[in-house]
């Protein structure tokens, strides 16, 4: 089972779209993509230097277009890779990419967000002086426990051994002064304190936005930054993203998810590297591919078909299907059950497993066409629950 991956920002480095621009396809592809960002995103992604796409004005826009050209490089016929891809993830802002992948939202409709993502998010780190430092090792506990000391806050938890620590330049400096036992920290090459507080103005600007763009539910299972849920309807997958700005990356509990389903290849989108090594160290068994040059495709195109296998999404005949968020013990809604019809947000049960319980809601509501599982069935990620047929719907 494949999951693909894409970077967030910080995985940036001066030239490294360099021999993708080399390929004419790209080269037309990724203006275009430019031109709705309205950036010169080759100058970018060539000639600039690592102070200028530290921007985040200019990183955000400029990861999520590579990745996007990349994957059609990778896929030229995009049907190809709803027959391959299992579950895709994005770190952060890699989460609009990876939606644009899965086709919950068109890429130009990516590249206006991710535009107004950067722009919103540098006015609101612009307001105070705030940055984000990676502790790498230590006992959890105790990182976490100096982080909440200083007034800080875990932005990012990718795992064992490595959380981001985001807030002030000043906390950063105390925390700096007195690191947590055994830890190593290494401060980020990013523009504010992301996934805080102190982003909350950029919420308020993209949430405005997201009211306007028109979503579809994925046609792969997106796995979600917010709790490492897997999320199939559209305005879900909007929704998290647009919050996701102020709020933790719970990367820890996206890669438990990838274990749920099944995983046995992750594969970076370009820029890679950071998320294949904490894919390394942290999902054991499970083998890695970090694509960062176009003389790799052939290479990945084989790790896709030895790994890839259509996903439940993919399979199954729909209008539109609720699916499971989580690995865990289906649990029915009575009244649900017994419906011809649910309404809008209607609840149609729960997934209980040992960590938690999730509530499951059908979002678009619709007429009842087949229950895909019985109450106390196991159930996996994305697996689908119930297929509706749209309300109105001829």
């Amino acid at each position: 089972m494949l999951v693909v991956l894409a970077p967030g920002q910080g995985a940036q480095t001066p030239g490294f779209l360099q021999p993708w621009l080399a390929d004419p396809t790209f080269a037309s592809r990724f203006a275009y993509l430019s031109a709705v960002a309205d950036l010169d995103l080759a100058h970018y992604g060539t000639e600039a230097d690592a102070e200028t796409i530290r921007d985040t004005r200019i990183a955000q826009p400029l990861l999520v277009a590579a990745g996007l050209v990349a994957a059609l490089e990778l896929f030229p016929h995009p049907a190809d890779a709803f027959d391959r891809i299992g579950a895709v993830a994005g770190h952060s802002v890699g989460e609009l990419a990876a939606a644009a992948g899965a086709r919950a939202i068109t890429a130009e409709q990516a590249m206006v967000l991710v535009r107004e993502r950067g722009r919103a998010m540098a006015d609101a780190a612009a307001a105070t002086p705030t940055g984000m430092t990676a502790v790498l090792g230590g006992d959890r506990e105790e990182v976490l426990a100096a982080i909440e000391k200083h007034g800080l806050v875990p932005a990012n938890d990718n795992g064992p051994g490595q959380i981001v620590a985001a807030g002030t330049l000043e906390q950063l400096a105390a925390f700096a002064d007195e690191p947590p036992a055994r830890a190593r920290l290494r401060p980020l090459s990013v523009a504010g304190a992301f996934h805080t507080h102190h982003m909350a103005p950029a919420v308020d600007r993209l949430a405005g936005l997201a009211q306007a763009v028109s979503t579809h539910d994925a046609r792969i299972p997106v796995i979600s930054n917010r709790d490492g849920r897997v999320v199939h309807d559209g305005r879900d997958v909007l929704g998290r993203m647009v919050t996701q700005i102020s709020n933790p990356v719970r990367w820890d509990l996206c890669m438990e998810t990838m274990l749920d389903l099944g995983v046995t290849g992750v594969l970076e989108m370009p820029p890679a590297g950071t998320l294949a090594g904490i894919a390394k160290r942290a999902l054991k068994g499970v083998e890695t591919f970090a694509l960062n040059t176009p003389d790799q495709l052939d290479d990945a195109r084989a790790f896709v078909r030895k790994h890839g296998e259509r996903s439940l999404l993919s399979t199954t005949p729909t209008w539109r299907v609720v699916v499971s968020p989580a690995k865990g013990t289906f649990e029915r809604d009575a009244a649900a059950g017994d419906a011809e019809v649910l309404g809008p947000a209607a609840r149609i049960g729960a997934v209980a497993s040992l960590r938690d319980r999730t509530e499951v809601l059908a979002q678009h509501g619709g007429h009842v066409v087949e229950w895909l599982v019985e109450d106390g069935d196991l159930v996996s990620p994305g697996q689908p629950l119930v297929r509706l047929h749209p309300a109105g719907a001829a």
